[in-house]
């Protein structure tokens, strides 16, 4: 197995060590998700499971960007995010089991606790299928490759060239395949502080608003200093 692949095993370990930890932790009394019980319909359960897959793809692009730089810069921030989204998800996941509501949903569509449909109002990935040197890729045969994808989601294929490439091109896709995936997530964020019931959960979907508005703006300067933009 490559080093990738085993950070990402380690970083899953690692979540579900501390969504054990959160579960003990909100286990007691007051405005927790222990105290309140959602349904498996509600906007509760829906953003902890859809952020929970959608925080995973963050952790995965960032150990594929770790190993594919020695920027420091872009490996610190990869670092931090995948180590914030792996413990969020960890919680998210915790919560889910505190609840004895699946990880899964069988039946619905992602983005449905928002009123959305499969692609949340959004198409793919978030961009028009143009890489950052303006060459037109099948992005048609990339949303056939990539169903249900949720706002920001890279495609299969964003993943595979990401990791194919390496360096300041490796960082430059990286960053715009990032913002795009955060833009998507404070999205869903602000739809759970709009809707979620369980305060404990509505303020940490407030804190990934803010978090991920900082790291965009952050990641914005550093593709301006690589003389990249965001992708359209």
């Amino acid at each position: 197995m490559t080093r990738t692949h085993w950070a990402a095993i380690t970083a899953v370990v690692l979540a579900l060590l501390f969504a054990a930890a959160a579960t003990v932790a909100t286990a007691g009394g007051g405005d927790t998700p222990a105290a309140r019980t959602p349904t498996a319909e509600s906007a509760d359960a829906g953003f902890a499971r859809d952020m929970s897959v959608h925080h995973q793809q963050a952790v995965e692009m960032s150990f594929i960007v770790r190993d594919r730089t020695q920027d420091d810069e872009v490996r610190r921030l990869a670092y931090d995010i995948a180590n914030t989204q792996a413990n969020q998800r960890g919680m998210m996941l915790g919560w889910l089991d505190l609840w004895g509501l699946p990880k899964i949903s069988a039946d619905g569509e992602p983005m449905d606790w928002m009123g959305a449909g499969p692609n949340g109002g959004s198409g793919g990935s978030g961009h028009d299928g143009h890489d950052s040197h303006g060459s037109h890729s099948d992005h048609g045969k990339q949303e056939a490759e990539d169903a249900a994808l949720m706002p920001g989601m890279a495609t299969r294929s964003d993943l595979e060239r990401l990791d194919k490439l390496s360096g300041k091109q490796a960082e430059i896709f990286y960053l715009q395949l990032m913002i795009n995936h955060h833009n998507g997530g404070v999205a869903m964020a602000e739809g759970c502080v709009e809707l979620c019931t369980v305060g404990t959960e509505r303020d940490l979907a407030q804190a990934m608003v803010d978090a991920q508005r900082s790291e965009i703006d952050l990641m914005v300067g550093l593709l301006h200093k690589r003389g990249a933009d965001v992708l359209s």
